[in-house]
């Protein structure tokens, strides 16, 4: 029996499902999430990163203006961590070497208005952090102590919250 589906139509209709299955098998994947970040002050001002890697590792951290629009995203720093960070609590300040840590793109100065985001990474895109997003008001804002981040809750809503420290290290694992 000869089918009655002209060639053309028929090339058609196989490269439109390669492409859908290309988009479908593309589409979703993301760098799992394993560590929580957030930002804190020094007692003098100076802004922090911080840290909590949840089980795996995070090699590094990158601070950006937060855009929507991909082409207005910017690095305004980036520090690779001297060690694979492991479970646990890591800080660093983000203007100034810090101990452990190597500015491969030295902190740009922060300007108001714009809204930044700090996020981790890894090396090999095996694991990231979730990122925090902060103005420079928002920054204002923080004491000594304390750290912003984005929490999750039990039902799935996201907020940014600011908490002692010690709060940040026993819950933000949690949810993330």
């Amino acid at each position: 029996m000869w089918s009655t589906t002209s060639r053309p139509v028929f090339r058609r209709f196989v490269g439109a499902v390669a492409v859908g299955a290309a988009l479908a098998a593309t589409s979703g994947c993301t760098v799992p999430i394993d560590t929580v970040a957030g930002i804190s002050v020094t007692g003098d001002g100076h802004l922090l990163g911080v840290m909590m890697v949840c089980g795996h590792r995070i090699d590094g951290a990158t601070l950006y203006v937060d855009s929507a629009d991909v082409n207005k995203t910017v690095t305004v720093g980036s520090w690779t961590a001297d060690r694979p960070l492991t479970a646990g609590l890591a800080t660093w300040t983000l203007d100034s070497p810090a101990a452990g840590w190597t500015a491969t793109r030295p902190l740009a100065p922060l300007t108001s208005r714009t809204t930044y985001a700090l996020y981790g990474w890894t090396k090999d895109n095996s694991w990231s952090s979730s990122s925090v997003s902060f103005t420079l008001t928002d920054r204002d804002r923080l004491t000594p102590g304390r750290v912003r981040y984005d929490n999750i809750s039990d039902k799935g809503d996201e907020s940014v919250i600011t908490v002692p420290i010690a709060e940040f290290k026993a819950r933000a694992c949690q949810n993330k």
